[in-house]
Parts: C-alpha cells; structure tokens; sequence
C-alpha cells in the first residue's frame, strides 16, 4: 500500500480518518494561506475555489517532501453572501462572527485533494449549509463564556460536535464535511487508487 499523508494539524481531520480505520502520517502543510488567498483574488475566485485551491497548495507542499507519497490536502472557507470568515483572532471577534451568521445560513466550502509527486490526481468541493437560530447577544455572551477560547479554532466561532450545536435550527449538509473533511468521497477515490483496502 502507498504511504497516506494527512497535510494538515487539525484534530478532526484526524479524528475522522483514525475512527474510519486509515492508516496515514501526519504532516503540516507550511504555507502562508492568507498570501495565497491575496494572489488568487485577481481571478475572482468563489468561496469554494478557494478552499479547493487551498487543499491543492497544501497537499502540493507536503508532497514536496515526501517523494511517493500520497498526500490528502484539505480546506474550509466559512462564506455568508459572499463574504468569506477566517477564524476569529479572539473572544470578540468570535462574537461578532455569530452575530453575523444569527438568524441567517452560512455555507462550508470543504475542498479536498491528493496529490502524489506534485501532480494533483484528484480534488472534489463538498458545501454544507448551515442556517443559524436568531441568537441575543445575552445568549452569545453566556455560550462563549462556557466552550471558552475553544471556539477560536474554528472559522465559524462554534463546535458542532459539541455546545456548538444549540446555535442551529437546520443543518444540510455532510457531518465530516462540516468537520474539514469529506470523507466519504475520500475514501471512494483511495479505493479507486487502490491505496486502502477495496
């Protein structure tokens, strides 16, 4: 089997692929995200495009290192009407992320990537929508006094696998896009490429 290569330090990304048996490294992408966003403004990409551009660049630069391995890039962009949301800096930027998306539906652009010796072999964008209930500033105050500076490694300032998931009246959408990583069609193409177990 390939050597498998999860570029990234998240968690839940890795969370995921443990629970569904994978066997994989780990290795962070060292990449300037926010440069790479700048740069691929002038093309006026969508929300999406950027998250599937960033989990290209991101298992591009890990495969770099890493001579015949195949390489799982993946990336999130938070966007409501048209506005993109990186994480929040601190407590108060995390509150005004939820004041934004309250009452209101956001989408979870999740871009997802293998790349083996610079060639990207393949890249999918899956979307999840997600509609806040109307939340009182009271309400917001009082959530993130309890999950605490948690939230701050979120782009959304919440953690649906956790308090997180009182903030919502509808979700549609994927459980592991909503987490960073589609899984599902993932492990489809791995089976495709025969680097897991068919």
């Amino acid at each position: 089997m390939t050597s498998l290569i999860l570029a990234s330090q998240s968690p839940f990304r890795r969370m995921l692929m443990d629970n569904a048996g994978l066997a994989f490294e780990i290795e962070a992408a060292d990449l300037d995200e926010r440069a790479i966003e700048t740069a691929l403004a002038a093309g006026n990409p969508t929300p999406p495009e950027i998250a599937q551009a960033l989990a290209i660049e991101k298992a591009v630069n890990v495969a770099r290192r890493n001579p015949g391995a195949l390489v799982i890039g993946s990336d999130q962009t938070l966007s409501l009407e048209g506005r993109v949301f990186h994480k929040p800096a601190d407590m108060a930027e995390a509150k005004t992320h939820l004041q934004a998306m309250s009452g209101r539906t956001h989408s979870l652009n999740c871009g997802i990537a293998l790349v083996r010796n610079g060639e990207t072999l393949w890249s999918h964008i899956s979307i999840a929508h997600l509609t806040m209930r109307p939340l009182s500033g009271d309400f917001i105050d009082r959530h993130l006094a309890r999950v605490g500076p948690r939230v701050l490694a979120s782009v959304g300032a919440y953690q649906l696998e956790g308090e997180g998931v009182q903030l919502f009246e509808r979700i549609d959408g994927d459980y592991f896009t909503i987490l960073g990583l589609p899984l599902l069609p993932l492990l489809a193409k791995l089976r495709d490429l025969g680097a897991i177990d068919a």
